[in-house]
């Protein structure tokens, strides 16, 4: 009876420390990690410079109407006729190559790799005023991302690959527009996947420590895709609450006992 009674006891203290806690899903907590909080907002002033494989939106527009039809062969003809959002953008945008190029209307290709989308608009701007204007005070060019698409798969409640129309998203922002993580997921140890000219490296960060504010990987860039694994407690079965965790054990005792008192009266 008394190995049974342990047998008990250490299923009981197994099963308890299953039991999912505050430090396991709250977002940046404090964990004495961060030396200068300064630290922090370092990045967040930074724009967003364009990596291959993102999609720009340039428009070139006037106000003069004369010029306004000259500038217009440089403006996307809706090639995608009726379609509308990501598809259109499919389209009408401009891709960036593995070279960092894109292919512009006439001016051919211009590089963009690395480059904020001011200067792409500058860029642009004085590659009309070189080769097809003289006068370019009267043109207006906008020069936007075309949202940053990225993946997003494992323990969160809506896995699948979305977009955000907005120049800058951290991964916080990125994963509570996939539905977040769920209780099971493991928020200390995310993996980033980013695309680079040589291919694909995996990079790691604890979303959990206030310290993942300094990471590279904290805003993502377009084509990320973002792996959430499941905590190793989750295999165990047990209750993510303690009132799951207790329900489950007075089964697994309720069971137990049966069993042994069936077996001692045989």
């Amino acid at each position: 009876m008394n190995k049974f009674i342990v047998a008990i006891a250490i299923l009981f203290s197994i099963l308890c420390s299953s039991c999912i806690t505050n430090k396991d899903v709250v977002y940046l907590q404090d964990k004495g990690t961060v030396v200068n909080d300064s630290l922090l907002l370092k990045d967040m002033g930074k724009p967003y410079r364009v990596q291959i494989n993102d999609v720009l939106s340039i428009n070139i527009k006037s106000a003069d109407s004369e010029l306004a039809k000259l500038v217009a062969v440089f403006t996307p003809t809706g090639k995608a006729g009726s379609t509308s959002g990501q598809e259109a953008l499919y389209y009408d945008g401009f891709t960036v190559d593995l070279h960092g190029n894109i292919e512009f209307p006439i001016l051919g290709k211009i590089n963009v790799l690395g480059f904020t989308t001011d200067e792409i608009n500058a860029k642009v701007k004085q590659s009309l005023f070189d080769n097809y204007l003289k006068d370019v005070s009267k043109i207006f060019i906008t020069v936007k991302l075309a949202g940053l698409r990225y993946t997003v798969s494992g323990e969160v409640n809506g896995s699948g690959v979305l977009t955000l129309f907005q120049d800058r998203v951290n991964i916080i922002e990125a994963l509570a527009n996939a539905g977040d993580i769920k209780d099971t997921g493991d928020r200390t140890d995310v993996l980033v996947v980013r695309q680079y000219p040589q291919g694909q490296k995996i990079h790691h960060i604890d979303l959990t420590d206030m310290v993942a504010m300094q990471s590279p990987y904290y805003y993502i860039q377009s084509n990320d895709m973002i792996l959430v694994k499941p905590l190793k407690r989750k295999a165990l079965g047990a209750g993510q609450t303690a009132t799951q965790t207790l329900t489950t054990i007075a089964s697994i005792f309720s069971v137990l006992v049966s069993t042994f008192f069936l077996a001692k009266n045989l």
